[in-house]
C-alpha cells in the first residue's frame, strides 16, 4: 500500500517510511532505560487502608497497597510475564513494581512521558513476547524496538491532544459504571417490591421467605409452578448458530464468545432453544450464567444446558432480570452445593424448586419496562464510549505516524471534546 506521506513536502524517505523532516527514527532504549520490578511486598493488601498507602503495580493494574515503596516519581509500567505482556500503565508519586513487570527508570531529558505512553500502546509491545509456553517480553527486546519520534515540543501537544480524548473516555466510563450502580440497586428494590413504582405502591405487610421479604400481595412460587422443561433436540441437523451463554450478556454465539470454533461438528444431540426461552450451562450457572433468547428465532446448545420456558403467568424479562441479580448467584451456589449431582451441577430437577418473586403480571411487565429504560440509556453511553475509543485510534494512527501533524485547528477540536 502506497505510503500516505510519500513525496509530501517537509516530510523525508526513512527505513521506516515517509516521515516528517523534523522527526527522527529511534531505537526505545536511546530514550530511556528498563528495569526490572521486585518481588511483592510482604504486606500488601487489596484495599487502601491507612497503614497501606502506596500503590503496588503489576503486569496489569494495580495489585493492592503497602505500606513502602521503592519507585517515586512519574513513569511507565510495563508488563512483562503472561497474557499481559506489554500492557502499559502510568506510575507516579510513591509505588511499588513487582517483578512481574519492567519500569523505566531513567528518561532521556527531551521525553515526554505521556507521548511515550501513548507511542508504546500503539507500538503494541505485547508482539515483542517470546514463543514459550510462558509469555515472556525481555528488556532488549523493548530497547531495540525501532519507533519514529518527534521533537520534544511536539510530543508534548501531541500527549495533550491525546489526553483530551482519554479524559472524555474516562468521563463516560464513570458515567457508565454509575449507571450499571443504580440499574443494580433498582433490581434490588423492585425485583423484592421494596420500591415499588407509583402505580403499585401498597401500605402493606410483608412476607418472609429464605433469602428475602416480600409485599403480602407477591407471590413466591418455584420455578417448576411457573415454566416447563424444554427438552427439543436437533435431530435433523439444522443448521442454526451454536449459542454460549456469557454471565454478563446472555446468549451470544459460541464462536464470537470463545473466539474460535468448540462445538462438535455433529450437532444433532444439541438442544434446540427458542425466542423467548430460558437457558443455563448446568456446571456454571452459581456464576450467574443464564441467559433469555431474544436476538434469535432459534438455535442450538450444548446437551449440558438446561433450557426452559415461563407460562402465561410471567413475563419473560422480569424473570430474567430476577434470575441475573446477585440474590440468586447466592441462591443457585447454595442450590448446586446442596445438589446430589458430583460434578458441582445444578439441573432441572433441583433448579425447578428454587422460589422466585413474583408480583402480579401488569406490575411485572412495568418492572421490566423501567429496567429495559435504564439499559437502553446504559446502551447509550457505551455506544458513545465505542465511537470515543474508535476516534482515539484512529487520532494516534495519524498522530504518532505524523500523517497529521499538530495545528492551532487540532488543539481547538481537542478543547471541544473536553468541554462536551
Amino acid at each position: 500500500m502506497k505510503d500516505r506521506n510519500e513525496n509530501r513536502p517537509g516530510y523525508k524517505k526513512t527505513k521506516m517510511g515517509w516521515i516528517p523532516s523534523a522527526w527522527n527514527v529511534d531505537i526505545l532504549g536511546s530514550w530511556f532505560e528498563l528495569s526490572s520490578g521486585l518481588p511483592k511486598p510482604q504486606d500488601t493488601v487489596q484495599v487502601n487502608q491507612h497503614n497501606a498507602q502506596y500503590p503496588v503495580y503489576g503486569g496489569n493494574g494495580i495489585l493492592g497497597y503497602s505500606s513502602n515503596s521503592f519507585c517515586s516519581g512519574e513513569t511507565l509500567i510495563i508488563g512483562r510475564v503472561g497474557e499481559k505482556c506489554g500492557c502499559v500503565q502510568r506510575g507516579s508519586g510513591h509505588y511499588w513494581v513487582t517483578d512481574n513487570a519492567l519500569y523505566i527508570s531513567r528518561w532521556h531529558k527531551k521525553a515526554n512521558v505521556r507521548f511515550f505512553e501513548y507511542l508504546l500502546d500503539y507500538l503494541n509491545l505485547n508482539n515483542l513476547r517470546n514463543k514459550g509456553s510462558q509469555p515472556l517480553i525481555s528488556q532488549s527486546s523493548i530497547k531495540k524496538k525501532t519507533a519514529i519520534t518527534p521533537p520534544f515540543a511536539e510530543q508534548k501537544k501531541i500527549a495533550e491532544i491525546l489526553s483530551t480524548w482519554d479524559e472524555a473516555i474516562q468521563q463516560t466510563r464513570k458515567l457508565i459504571d454509575a449507571k450499571k450502580r443504580l440499574k443494580k440497586g433498582l433490581m434490588q428494590q423492585l425485583l423484592t417490591g421494596k420500591k415499588r413504582l407509583p402505580a403499585y405502591e401498597k401500605q402493606n405487610n410483608r412476607v418472609s421467605y429464605r433469602f428475602f421479604d416480600l409485599p403480602e400481595d407477591w407471590e413466591c412460587p418455584q420455578i417448576k409452578d411457573i415454566s416447563t422443561e424444554c427438552s427439543e433436540r436437533n435431530r435433523n441437523g439444522d443448521d442454526l448458530p451454536v449459542l454460549a451463554c456469557s454471565k454478563y450478556t446472555g446468549f451470544v454465539e459460541s464462536s464470537e464468545y470463545f473466539g474460535k470454533r468448540v462445538f462438535s461438528e455433529n450437532t444433532t444431540n444439541y438442544k434446540i432453544i427458542r425466542h423467548g426461552q430460558f437457558g443455563f450451562p448446568s456446571n456454571h450457572i452459581e456464576e450467574g450464567s443464564i441467559g433469555l433468547l431474544g436476538k434469535h428465532d432459534k438455535g442450538l446448545v450444548s446437551p449440558i444446558y438446561t433450557v426452559f420456558q415461563c407460562n402465561e403467568k410471567v413475563i419473560p424479562e422480569y424473570l430474567y432480570a430476577v434470575l441475573k441479580t446477585d440474590t440468586f448467584r447466592h441462591i443457585f451456589k447454595t442450590a448446586t452445593n446442596a445438589s446430589v449431582d458430583r460434578r458441582g451441577s445444578l439441573r432441572w430437577k433441583e433448579f425447578s424448586l428454587i422460589h422466585v418473586p413474583l408480583p402480579p403480571k401488569a406490575e411485572q411487565k412495568a418492572v421490566a419496562d423501567a429496567l429495559a429504560t435504564v439499559d437502553a440509556d446504559i446502551s447509550l453511553h457505551e455506544k458513545k464510549l465505542n465511537a470515543l475509543e474508535k476516534q482515539k485510534r484512529g487520532l494516534m494512527q495519524k498522530l504518532l505516524t505524523g500523517e497529521v501533524r499538530v495545528t492551532e485547528e487540532q488543539n481547538g477540536r481537542a478543547e471541544a471534546v473536553r468541554t462536551n
